[in-house]
């Protein structure tokens, strides 16, 4: 007979072992429960209290009926409260497209090395590179490392086996005179004045990545760029129309699921000297474009500039002005650098004027004196741009 506060205790006629049965969390909508067995009453009710004390602490329990489907849907749910959303996005792709196809179905708890390996080998087989295998094994790394943590596997398979080689990537670069061809042709080519070419011009000339020039605002551009916000698209809660994003994620709304956010590190918030000829050409594209309410640099049509939207303008504007090369948008950011190489830029100042820099480098270049290194920097950088005795056009070179 249950004694009282004991729960779901009884005595199975078959194996004649005494059973508990403790509640969990339900999964995906589904009711599950874990059964402890032990020889006698008092032993189980002892491992009973041990377990509803880990239930308590762990929020939950493994089961062994939980497949690696299950666990990767519950992951994924834990790990977008805690990790910005363009990280969760390729958590979230790389689960969908690779792992869960694979392994899916497979008991969590009796993962081995050859069920990694299987995703590794799915990956490769389907013509993929080998860095995307090496996403989706960090990927696998970090879910089964909190499994680990939270008791409901014994080790971490993915440590189990070699993670895979990144691909050796070549990516195609503009090169000074086809960054000076583009710019002419953006900018001064054209039969009206053109908004798009202010855009590449801020891109190129300052090494911006892709949301912080769309997400510039018109007050943030004085004798300086402000590069503190960027737009992204955030993926929606579900709840009141918010983002899905972690509770200390800063953001402004704009509209619909487009949001100034703010760069991935405070090492990424920066402000660069305003030099021509880019002041030149930011201050005529102020006097071309009508204000609008989001006080946004870049518009079309009116409206803020998505970043899937700039990167298909890119690629137009970029075979319409004759350049026969598969340069990213994001790309431009590798041909910045190595102009800023050729600039004969010191590597320090490159790292700050593009982001790439520790908080504590960040940190020194606050001073006054690597201010004015950092002004020197870009005016050697935009000398690069601007030709010593013919007359510019809106800032570039005829």
């Amino acid at each position: 007979m249950r004694g009282k506060g004991e729960g779901s205790i009884f005595k199975d006629s078959r194996s004649g072992l005494w059973t508990g049965v403790i509640e969990l969390p339900p999964l995906n909508g589904e009711r599950r429960r874990k059964k402890i067995r032990r020889k006698n009453k008092a032993e189980l009710l002892k491992a009973m209290s041990q377990v509803r004390s880990e239930l308590i602490r762990l929020g939950d329990l493994p089961t062994s009926s939980q497949t690696v489907e299950q666990w990767f849907n519950y992951w994924l749910k834990q790990v977008a409260k805690e990790i910005r959303p363009n990280t969760f996005d390729g958590y979230r792709r790389t689960v969908e497209n690779h792992v869960i196809p694979s392994i899916g179905k497979v008991k969590l708890d009796k993962l081995t090395a050859t069920h990694i390996r299987r995703v590794h080998d799915g990956i490769l087989d389907k013509g993929l590179s080998s860095t995307t295998a090496l996403l989706a094994h960090r990927t696998m790394s970090v879910s089964f490392k909190m499994a680990v943590r939270e008791g409901r596997i014994g080790r971490n398979p993915a440590e189990l086996t070699a993670a895979p080689k990144k691909a050796r990537a070549s990516l195609e670069a503009l090169t000074l005179p086809e960054a000076l061809d583009f710019l002419k042709y953006a900018l001064d080519d054209v039969p009206e004045y053109n908004p798009e070419g202010a855009q590449w011009a801020t891109a190129l000339l300052t090494g911006a990545r892709r949301g912080e020039v769309l997400g510039l605002e018109r007050d943030r551009v004085t004798d300086v760029l402000d590069l503190s916000w960027q737009l992204l698209r955030l993926p929606l809660s579900g709840v009141d129309g918010k983002p899905d994003v972690p509770v200390d994620y800063e953001y402004r709304h704009l509209t619909g699921g487009l949001y100034l956010t703010r760069p991935k590190s405070s090492k990424s918030w920066r402000i660069i000297p305003l030099l021509d000829p880019l002041k030149s050409i930011l201050a005529k594209h102020l006097e071309e474009t009508r204000d609008n309410e989001w006080r946004l640099m870049f518009t079309k049509s009116g409206r803020p500039i998505s970043p899937d939207q700039a990167s298909r303008d890119w690629r137009t504007a970029l075979s319409a002005s004759g350049i026969d090369k598969d340069v990213r948008l994001h790309d431009v950011r590798h041909t910045t650098v190595d102009l800023l190489y050729a600039a004969g830029i010191p590597e320090d100042i490159i790292m700050s004027i593009v982001g790439h820099s520790t908080r504590s480098t960040t940190r020194g270049y606050q001073s006054a004196q690597n201010r004015d290194r950092l002004m020197g920097a870009m005016v050697q950088f935009s000398a690069l741009f601007t030709p010593p005795e013919t007359e510019r056009t809106r800032g570039i070179a005829s």
